[in-house]
């Protein structure tokens, strides 16, 4: 149905990309945090993708920590943007041609969303003028809690921002708002995803099969949009403290969980959650 794509798990070197090779995955995202990103060798991933056939499909834009990286911010908007579009230059050269993007930090109080909204609209505007330099673009991606882009009309105002923004739509962000009714609204401008599992509760990164979503209705609505483009997984590979697992997820497990998926059936859970997770309240 989709080509399955796997977003970097807090690392990225040759053996990551052999064994997405080996377990038919065809398409990373390079995700990685403000240090590691700095660190990055273009070059060496270009030649990593070219020798194992995974596709650079896209890139995640730094976004933490907020005091240093928030192109919402009054105070480091302007400062952040330029930081932005370094990345942007770099990995477009490479072939790199969509560049997922945090629309802020948080919190975020709600008499600030205003001004925060116009900032962030600004920037975007920028970026995305940056980005069509090298004929690549900026995807806006849903966020959580008190973020900039926690829902359908948030992101439908981000993206007056510029005519060729586009978003990425994560799974497990949207908290206040059914998830087939913010895909529908945003329709074709869904370029590219975050694929993980929740419990509507919070943002929880789980294995699709070990949370609420019903998947689907989620990738009916998608098709229903025309979607084309990548099942990109976002989550680790190492169990993360809300759920238990016997072991760490491998490769396969990836290709597995979309195969069930695409073949019209729920995964089963591979983990168990934690009794007692603590839940997102809006205060």
């Amino acid at each position: 149905m989709y080509e399955i794509g796997l977003s970097t798990p807090d690392f990225v070197n040759e053996q990551l990309f052999s064994d997405m090779a080996s377990a038919g995955i065809k398409n990373i995202e390079i995700s990685l945090d403000k240090k590691k990103s700095e660190a990055l060798d273009y070059a060496q991933l270009k030649e990593w993708s070219e020798k194992y056939g995974v596709k650079l499909w896209s890139f995640h834009l730094p976004f933490w920590p907020f005091d240093e990286i928030d192109i919402s911010s009054p105070a480091i908007a302007e400062k952040t943007v330029s930081y932005l579009m370094g990345f942007i230059r770099k990995a477009s050269e490479i072939g790199i041609n969509k560049f997922v993007i945090h629309a802020s930090g948080e919190p975020i109080k709600e008499e600030d969303r205003s001004l925060r909204m116009n900032i962030a609209k600004n920037s975007l505007y920028l970026l995305c003028e940056e980005a069509k330099k090298y004929g690549s673009v900026i995807c806006v991606e849903d966020l959580p809690r008190t973020c900039l882009g926690r829902s359908s009309s948030d992101i439908s105002e981000l993206l007056t921002a510029h005519p060729d923004l586009r978003v990425c739509f994560d799974t497990n962000h949207l908290l206040d708002e059914k998830i087939t009714d913010f895909i529908y609204a945003i329709g074709d401008k869904i370029v590219t995803t975050h694929i993980s599992d929740y419990d509507f509760n919070n943002e929880r990164h789980w294995l699709p099969g070990e949370g609420d979503i019903d998947w689907l209705s989620l990738i009916s609505a998608l098709e229903d949009v025309n979607f084309n483009g990548v099942w990109l997984y976002e989550i680790g590979l190492n169990c993360p403290w809300t759920i238990k697992r016997e072991r760490d997820l491998i490769c396969e497990d990836f290709t597995n969980n979309a195969k069930t998926l695409f073949d019209g059936k729920i995964p089963s859970p591979v983990g168990k959650r934690v009794d007692g997770l603590v839940h997102w309240t809006k205060g």
